[in-house]
């Protein structure tokens, strides 16, 4: 089956892979309310009208719902896989146009809405190649990778440290526009003044897995509400943060929402506590921390589980039987 990977750049060209990945970058003439997701070609249509089979992703994004229109008036085979992305669904008729939602957990198939006999969970994955654990590093103190925004809620793992433990805190702020959202970075930095917390901001991409290999424990302590009373109706479709580290063998605590359920055992792979819960996030953490033994059982389940359900090429596998469906063996 051949595939082709179409994007968006400010240059048009194509790129081959050495895998065989043809990558065509299509040049983008606008961005609707300027963001990269709703990028805007005169040649999308063009670039997919050849395809047996076109797989969108962001159901809502610009790119998705002109695939969906053009790929209906052809008549091809159309499956979308989305990410959590707000906006409109045209009165309904939008989810109507695609055959097949390839959704990244169970969760993500209830908030999207659509109908079971349509939706096949492919999960997300990690390379367990990259994210492997090295046995001769050693293990210190904890991690949180990602966006520095109030639905993840590091403010609540800050207050939750244990004592004489350190944090290390990866990622950069998020996009909120407005105070006091947009100040909690601010907020964060304050709360941290008097603990052992480094905000390493961005970190590259060959430093990431490194990241995870050093840390005793990565926490996740998504909320449903936020410290500033902004109740958060989806706030965490996967948690491929988790599933990184769980292929490095760390064990981690995660809030007990959304599709975290499925990728953490609760006192198998990690610890799943209340949203929110500063005393039970402080509670699992020491646990993890002050039992080295526990700590190897549980990173060790927890590479087990990825290599078993959660790398990228068990997602392909998924992708690639959603699409027989849709096509027909051969």
């Amino acid at each position: 089956m051949e595939c082709e990977l179409v994007t968006f750049g400010d240059q048009a060209r194509v790129v081959r892979e050495p895998g065989g990945l043809r990558i065509r970058v299509l040049r983008s003439s606008a961005r609707m309310r300027g963001h990269p997701v709703h990028s805007i070609s005169f040649d999308l249509p063009g670039a997919v009208k050849n395809a047996d089979l076109v797989h969108a992703h962001h159901m809502r994004s610009a790119p998705s719902r002109i695939v969906a229109v053009t790929a209906r008036a052809r008549r091809q085979r159309l499956a979308v896989t989305d990410h959590g992305l707000g906006g409109g669904g045209w009165g309904g008729l939008l989810p109507r146009l695609f055959d097949r939602f390839l959704l990244v957990s169970r969760f993500s198939a209830l908030t999207l809405g659509v109908p079971d006999a349509r939706t096949r969970v492919i999960y997300g994955g990690a390379d367990p190649a990259r994210f492997r654990p090295d046995p001769d590093v050693d293990r210190v103190g904890v991690l949180y990778v990602g966006r520095l925004t109030p639905h993840k809620g590091i403010d609540r793992l800050i207050r939750a440290l244990p004592k004489r433990a350190r944090l290390t805190i990866a990622g950069t702020g998020g996009h909120d526009p407005e105070p006091p959202e947009r100040d909690y970075p601010l907020l964060l930095a304050q709360l941290a003044a008097d603990k052992d917390v480094e905000f390493t901001g961005a970190v590259a991409e060959d430093e990431l897995p490194g990241l995870y290999r050093r840390a005793a424990v990565v926490v996740l302590p998504s909320v449903q509400e936020t410290c500033y009373g902004k109740h958060v109706e989806i706030s965490e479709l996967l948690g491929l943060s988790l599933l990184e580290a769980m292929a490095s063998g760390t064990p981690v605590v995660c809030s007990r929402l959304g599709g975290l359920t499925e990728v953490v055992n609760d006192g198998e792979t990690g610890f799943l506590v209340q949203p929110g819960s500063v005393e039970e996030l402080h509670d699992r953490i020491s646990v993890v921390l002050s039992n080295p033994a526990l700590a190897a059982r549980m990173g060790a389940a927890a590479r087990e589980l990825v290599l078993e359900r959660f790398t990228w090429d068990r997602c392909a596998l998924r992708c690639l039987s959603a699409y027989e469906e849709l096509m027909g063996p051969g």
